[in-house]
């Protein structure tokens, strides 16, 4: 009883985390989506020297821990540039460049599923290469890569808890400073953790919706 009136007492400190928290995944899944899909196009339809650069960023960010990732920015290359920006600006811009690696792979391998006759068809009918990949490839290539994309919101939503060690107020970080206040620590934890679990069944649940939503008829998982 006295865990659950601290719990009561103290939700509004631990709810501004779980906002700040949907703030880096947000923010995180934009720039992973406005980075990573520019990529995909470019190692798939881009030259030899855009391939090999993308190829590079991919190697990199998929190569190192987060964790590495986030002290290598916040400590190390925006210093360098200048740049003094918020703890939460750089976890989310981190998250976003690492999701953006994976998120690229998700995309190509979309593109890339859609037959190239598509794009001859369009080329024959006058569309330049541009309106080709943005009326015939992307709106088909975005609907399959949604299953794999999907996949990212609880990966994005776990690792944003590694923010923790550059001092971004985030939900592991509330939970920890109330329960050196508090001194009650399992139950504290235990309420984290919960809260992560309903925020990662809840954002997937919506994704998947929306899959089902923007389906193409006849064409995915168990059709024929």
């Amino acid at each position: 009883m006295m865990a659950l009136s601290i719990l009561i007492d103290w939700f509004p400190y631990l709810f501004s985390g779980i906002v700040l928290t949907l703030g880096l995944v947000a923010s995180a899944l934009i720039i992973g989506v406005g980075i990573g899909l520019p990529m995909a196009l470019g190692q798939v339809y881009g030259s030899l020297a855009v391939r090999s650069a993308i190829s590079l960023y991919v190697w990199f960010f998929r190569g190192l821990p987060v964790l590495v990732l986030l002290f290598l920015f916040y400590f190390g290359i925006f210093p360098a540039l200048k740049l003094d920006l918020p703890a939460f600006y750089v976890g989310a811009v981190v998250l976003g460049l690492w999701g953006a690696a994976y998120q690229s792979q998700v995309f190509r391998g979309a593109i890339q599923s859609i037959s190239e006759g598509q794009m001859t068809a369009a080329r024959s009918l006058g569309m330049s290469r541009f309106q080709a990949i943005r009326s015939i490839i992307l709106p088909q290539a975005m609907r399959i890569a949604l299953p794999g994309w999907s996949n990212q919101y609880p990966e994005i939503l776990t690792e944003s808890s590694i923010c923790y060690a550059i001092g971004v107020a985030e939900l592991l970080t509330r939970s920890s400073q109330i329960v050196s206040q508090t001194y009650v620590t399992m139950p504290i934890y235990m309420a984290c953790a919960v809260i992560f679990i309903l925020l990662s069944y809840v954002g997937t649940t919506g994704i998947h919706l929306l899959e089902k939503k923007i389906a193409i008829p006849g064409f995915g998982p168990g059709d024929s």
